[in-house]
């Protein structure tokens, strides 16, 4: 958005209808920022108080094509997804209410500008949970959550944020309200052949119309199968191997399943329909600790046998990085209300100085959780897990958390390293650009054999932690922006190890993203991810969506047709 004339139009239009925004000097800075490598000041955010506001909002926009428009909630994404330098579209002031828990349903309606912590903890007295939280998931909320498609460590048992999807009331790119939800392909077809001539004019109906018509050609068919993920998670491009499903002999048809991890590119949600599980009345954890990294693999066979509910990592690099920073990472965890003893909980590490000193410093650190509703068989389970990784192979050790403590102590240390990072490293910064890389699971092991040199051949400064279960992984590098000489040298290891480490995804039929999205770093190597023709169907269901790309552009499909050109143009934005 260019012109003063131009934010004068804007300004004039959000008065008149009594809409709140602000264009302070902290706003726009507090939203120039997620937690990915960018920074791009907005230049008006918005804050409505109903999804009418939203219409009136997207009309405006649809209208005048100067203006670009970016739903954001939380601000956590590590992709750059929520920034643009136009208009912000801010949910969490209003968009923040629990509209219903059913306990008997296990469902919930909720809004977008809901916090996860929030909403556990109002599930949580119904006995009910939403099993796909992030690691942010003190920090996030529920329309990022959507928006990226999130995962976690409860995903390698629950599936990902889609798995939880019943409806989603959504705002279209020319103000049109509607609901998504599953129907049968009856309905749907019923759907487009309405003789109502004011409804076929409408963007809805060309939706319906135009995406069955995609995803039902037989060339595209053959298309979408070919370039399907392998692997149990995947954030990147648009899910159109989700759109359409059989049960039970019926055909089904579900846009809600498209607008899951499209990261605000095809409507704005307004309000979320989800279902809720019951979690397991039992749980134990075994910490593993191994210094060769060839006894992954091996290590990951022999638990996966026994089903664990979550299957998490972090190397050496963040365990030191919780060490180094120690008083930190245990307010981070402990101190919500910021009273704790540090002492106190500083002596809870010296189990983990006692292993140093005897067994050395763990190469990997293997958090296992085993969950049941039956006690007795939850010991069972964990104990000959623990008994055959004893007697199976030599040089590990392997420990029993006793305490609920304890056990949040190690799921954290995992889980907040990466804000750690952020907010305690000096002058290096967090580079998130080759930071959830997937490959199918018992493929860990040789590709982390295969991928150490690739880092190590750029000295880059990482923590990895993860997934091992599913074999997601986050590597967190530490880079230096601020000195211009190292700061040039710094982009050029972005674009050259991005290269190396996408071609050994691709050898391994990975994702280069499992939970984390494409938004600005990784949009440009959706061509790593998939053939040309794969990318022409992303465009299509886009410009079905958003002709006039007024949606979060640059996020899923490229604005340049040359990615070389998209990535070069969004490093200009690193901070």
């Amino acid at each position: 958005m260019s012109s003063n004339k131009n934010f004068e139009k804007l300004s004039d239009f959000l008065k008149n209808f009594n809409i709140e925004f602000s264009i302070s000097v902290d706003d726009l800075e507090k939203f120039s920022e997620d937690t990915s490598l960018f920074k791009i000041r907005p230049t008006v955010i918005i804050f409505p108080k109903s999804k009418n506001d939203i219409s009136k909002i997207l009309k405006f926009v649809n209208q005048n094509k100067n203006y670009k428009i970016t739903g954001r909630s939380a601000g956590t994404d590590m992709s750059g997804g929520p920034l643009t330098d136009s208009i912000v579209l801010s949910f969490t002031k209003y968009f923040n209410n629990i509209i219903s828990i059913n306990s008997e349903n296990k469902e919930s309606i909720v809004e977008p500008g809901v916090f996860y912590r929030d909403f556990e903890k109002e599930t949580l007295k119904h006995n009910l949970l939403l099993p796909t939280f992030p690691a942010s998931r003190e920090i996030c909320a529920l329309g990022g959550m959507i928006s990226n498609n999130s995962g976690g460590e409860m995903s390698l048992n629950y599936g990902k944020t889609e798995n939880y999807i019943l409806s989603l009331e959504s705002v279209l790119s020319n103000g049109e309200i509607v609901n998504f939800e599953k129907k049968t392909i009856e309905e749907v077809e019923k759907f487009i052949n309405s003789e109502d001539e004011y409804f076929k004019k409408s963007l809805e109906y060309k939706i319906y119309k135009e995406i069955l018509e995609l995803v039902s050609d037989p060339k595209n068919t053959e298309i979408i199968n070919r370039n399907k993920p392998v692997v149990s998670k995947n954030s990147s491009g648009y899910f159109v191997w989700n759109i359409l499903s059989e049960e039970n002999g019926k055909k089904f048809f579900d846009l809600s399943k498209l607008i899951v991890g499209s990261q605000g590119t095809l409507a704005m949600v307004t309000k979320i329909k989800l279902k809720l599980i019951t979690p397991k009345k039992y749980s134990k954890m075994m910490m593993i600790y191994i210094k060769d990294i060839h006894q992954l693999g091996k290590i990951r066979n022999v638990v996966m046998k026994y089903k664990p509910e979550t299957f998490e990592s972090y190397d050496d690099h963040t365990f030191k990085v919780a060490i180094r920073f120690l008083p930190a990472f245990i307010k981070s965890i402990f101190s919500k209300d910021g009273n704790v003893n540090i002492f106190k909980l500083a002596f809870s590490f010296w189990k983990e100085f006692i292993l140093v000193l005897s067994f050395g410093l763990p190469k990997l650190f293997l958090l296992v959780n085993f969950t049941s509703d039956d006690e007795k068989e939850l010991e069972k389970d964990i104990e000959n897990c623990n008994l055959e990784i004893i007697n199976d192979f030599k040089n590990i050790k392997t420990q029993l958390i006793e305490t609920d403590f304890e056990k949040e102590k190690y799921l954290n240390m995992r889980r907040e390293s990466f804000n750690l990072l952020r907010k305690k490293s000096g002058d290096l910064h967090t580079a998130p650009f080759i930071d959830d890389i997937i490959v199918p699971g018992e493929k860990l092991e040789e590709f982390l054999i295969d991928l150490v040199p690739v880092l190590d051949k750029y000295k880059l400064l990482y923590t990895i932690a993860g997934h091992v279960g599913d074999g997601n992984l986050h590597i967190i590098p530490l880079m230096n922006f601020t000195d211009k000489k190292i700061r040039e040298e710094n982009i050029q290891t972005i674009k050259d190890c991005s290269h190396e480490v996408y071609d050994l995804i691709k050898k391994y039929h990975g994702s280069i993203t499992g939970e984390h999205n494409d938004g600005l770093i990784r949009t440009p190597f959706l061509n790593e991810m998939y053939d040309e023709e794969m990318l022409e169907i992303f465009r299509k269901i886009k410009n079905i969506f958003d002709e006039n790309n007024i949606l979060n552009p640059g996020k899923k499909v490229a604005i340049n047709s040359d990615l070389n050109k998209e990535f070069e143009n969004n490093l200009k934005f690193i901070k």
